[in-house]
């Protein structure tokens, strides 16, 4: 005879079948076992061996995971985590160095695609590290790395900024210590890659077990770009004082570990902008060493005088005009793209830009003709350190065909037609003007702060040179909208003056290259365009994206640009006479300086449908950021010396007419002798007959004879 079955035996006999619902108590103790018989999950034996979704649990709760599970998975995750680390660290190899020296050049193209010059050798000498003084060693340490005698090689929160950067869709980047720096120079790209970085860490551990600190600093010193197409210390060292770097002393160390943290916005030689950053930097590298023991205090106060590197140095290769055009596409690519300088050391790049060679030649041509005939610097005081800038644009799209930067670019670092202090002065009353009449509506009078109208009003001021009705024309419509009008014709932000009175009279710099794509709106239907010098990039045969031309922007109403372009058109006629624009009825946009300005600097704009160009002149000493008064240049007639850029402009539109001017036959009307000057001897210059004989002849002979000047002082040193 059976005994009886209790409650507790026939719970435990029966299958979770026979229960109503899996987790559904019919009484006391009810629902605890959805496993086989007699398994307790409770207790982890038998059943399932892992409790999710969890038994015993309604709703939302038998989704939430014990701390069990949670800590059983993190063990595990861990355990296979440091797997994984053990094999990729014992699989990674050291790589070969690079070798810099099979590095490719970045070629640039003209317009025309063919070759304009290839730029691009390494500058490297390798020195041991005994041979670089000690006080470059602490000051790189210092600035770069502070703990890199006594960390693993790697920096994790580097890393994990990596990561949150490539989470958020930012770019990868992230402090990195000199050991991953050097690993990154010398086996790796300088893609910023998550597989980039991920190697680099790895690398970077390897290294760091395998070679001593001083192994690993004396390859950062050797492999680090320093800018000025210097890979190194020691050509660091010599590209900036002209010495070894053994000879480096401690304040001039500071400043190359300060242009280590980008050659782009450091080198104090290419603005002063850059300059006031590279002064604030090698301060705080110099502050930095007293903090890290590497520095006394006592020698650092007698630091305080900032080493001024030497001027830089460009390659034979862009001698004349080359390597000013190499510069403002460097540029365009820089604001365009991720780029760095060092990427175009690297170079790899094929660049195929805007530029017309026969219009770099021709602009070039006419600049040092008109020099030629009118300055005497060996002789007058005041026609010594003459500067000219200029730059020429497509009206149609804003590409820039040709620049004049200086005499030479390997002795005249400072590109002109990129110049950002010469203020624009009467060059830039067409943009208050245009903002008078977008904003007060057109024929606005302006009033003075008694409500009295401006006499003469906007339109005949513009072409007389007055001061007063743009002064109270910016009082009446606001300073901000003047400078926004500006802007959005294409002029740079940061080359606009402090909003004061007398911002409506041209206090702001805007570049020769911004001035001439910005006056093309008036010639047009008031739509800005942006310049643009590079229409395509190749990198190892696949087109890099970002370079197609920007697309033009609404400026100013049309009926405004139609009525300042009629003021425009009268400033070209008073100012050229009857050249080649009335022999061809095609019209001038045009806007001077005049003697009356008060400003240092001389400028003439003038746009015709298909092209415009702008010339500035002006005269700065090599050693001083001001410029210098321009009473006198080229003799007591001069005007200030604003006289010269309508006649620099003169004498290159009558070479490129062809090319921006409507050809209606007319007969033609020789030019007023004052264009062009009697020359040393007292006889007229046949100027004007070369270029009536040219126009017989299309532009054939005038052509050839340019380039041939043009290749000369392209290529020479002045």
């Amino acid at each position: 005879m059976k005994p009886p079955r209790t409650p507790h035996a026939r719970r435990t006999a029966q299958s979770a079948a026979d229960w109503p619902h899996p987790g559904v108590g019919m009484g006391m103790g009810m629902g605890m076992n959805t496993g086989p018989a007699g398994a307790d999950p409770r207790d982890g034996r038998g059943g399932r061996r892992v409790d999710f979704p969890r038994a015993g649990r309604r709703g939302w709760r038998r989704w939430v995971p014990s701390w069990r599970l949670l800590a059983g998975s993190s063990l595990l995750s861990c355990a296979a985590l440091a797997g994984l680390f053990a094999v990729v660290y014992a699989n990674i190899e050291i790589p070969a160095e690079h070798d810099v020296a099979r590095r490719q050049a970045t070629v640039y193209y003209w317009a025309d695609g063919t070759r304009m010059v290839s730029v691009g050798d390494v500058n490297r000498q390798e020195v041991r590290l005994a041979q670089i003084p000690v006080s470059v060693q602490r000051a790189v340490v210092a600035a770069e790395n502070a703990d890199f005698y006594t960390d693993s090689g790697v920096s994790y929160r580097g890393i994990v900024r990596a990561g949150l950067n490539m989470v958020k869709g930012e770019e990868i980047q992230g402090g990195s210590t000199i050991t991953q720096q050097y690993v990154k120079n010398a086996y790796l790209s300088q893609d910023q890659t998550l597989s980039r970085k991920a190697r680099e860490f790895f690398l970077s551990l390897k290294i760091s077990q395998q070679r001593s600190k001083a192994e690993i600093l004396e390859g950062y010193l050797n492999t680090s770009w320093f800018g000025r197409d210097s890979y190194g210390i020691q050509a660091a060292a010599q590209a900036y004082y002209g010495i070894s770097a053994k000879d480096l002393n401690p304040s001039q160390a500071a400043l190359l570990s300060a242009i280590l943290k980008g050659a782009d916005t450091l080198d104090p030689s290419l603005s002063p902008s850059h300059h006031e950053r590279a002064e604030r930097r090698w301060n705080y590298i110099l502050d930095r060493e007293v903090e890290t023991g590497a520095m006394s205090a006592a020698e650092r106060a007698g630091y305080t005088r900032f080493p001024e590197p030497k001027q830089p140095v460009k390659p034979n290769s862009q001698a004349g005009q080359i390597g000013y055009l190499v510069d403002i596409a460097n540029k365009y690519l820089k604001n365009r793209s991720g780029i760095t300088d060092q990427d175009l050391a690297d170079g790899g790049l094929r660049v195929f830009t805007t530029f017309e060679k026969d219009k770099v030649f021709a602009l070039a041509d006419s600049v040092d003709r008109i020099r030629r005939q009118n300055l005497a610097p060996e002789t007058r005081e005041s026609d010594r350190n003459v500067q000219v800038g200029a730059a020429s644009v497509r009206s149609g799209d804003g590409a820039v065909v040709a620049v004049y930067g200086g005499e030479d670019a390997v002795t005249h670092f400072t590109n002109n037609a990129d110049t950002s202090s010469v203020p624009a002065g009467s060059a830039f009353k067409p943009f208050v003007y245009a903002a008078a009449l977008e904003y007060g509506g057109l024929g606005f009078v302006p009033a003075d702060l008694s409500g009295v109208p401006s006499s003469p009003g906007l339109n005949e001021s513009l072409v007389g040179s007055g001061n007063d009705a743009f002064v109270a024309a910016g009082e009446n419509v606001g300073l901000d909208k003047v400078k926004d009008m500006a802007v959005a014709t294409g002029l740079r932000e940061d080359s606009m003056a402090q909003l004061d009175p007398s911002f409506p009279v041209g206090t702001s710099t805007p570049s020769a290259v911004r001035l001439a794509s910005a006056y093309t709106a008036f010639a047009g239907d008031g739509t800005g365009r942006e310049p643009y010098s590079v229409t395509r990039v190749e990198r190892d045969g696949a087109v890099l994206s970002g370079f197609e031309p920007p697309q033009a922007r609404r400026a100013m109403d049309p009926a405004v640009a139609l009525e300042v372009g009629e003021a425009l058109q009268r400033v070209g006629t008073s100012t050229l006479g009857p050249t080649r624009d009335q022999w061809f009825g095609a019209p001038v946009w045009a806007g001077r300086t005049g003697a009356d300005d008060g400003m240092k600097s001389a400028w003439f704009i003038g746009a015709t449908k298909e092209l415009s160009t702008s010339v500035t002149m002006f005269r700065t000493e090599p050693e001083s950021a001001g410029l210098l008064d321009m009473a006198g240049v080229g003799g007591d007639d001069s005007e200030q010396g604003t006289v010269f850029p309508p006649r620099i402009w003169s004498d290159y539109q009558l070479t490129v007419a062809p090319d921006s001017f409507t050809p209606v036959p007319v007969a033609p009307v020789s030019p007023p002798e004052d264009l062009f000057p009697a020359d040393s001897s007292g006889t007229a210059g046949n100027q004007g007959e070369e270029n009536q004989g040219d126009e017989g002849q299309g532009q054939g002979g005038r052509g050839e004879g340019n380039q041939a000047a043009g290749s000369q002082s392209l290529g020479t040193t002045s």
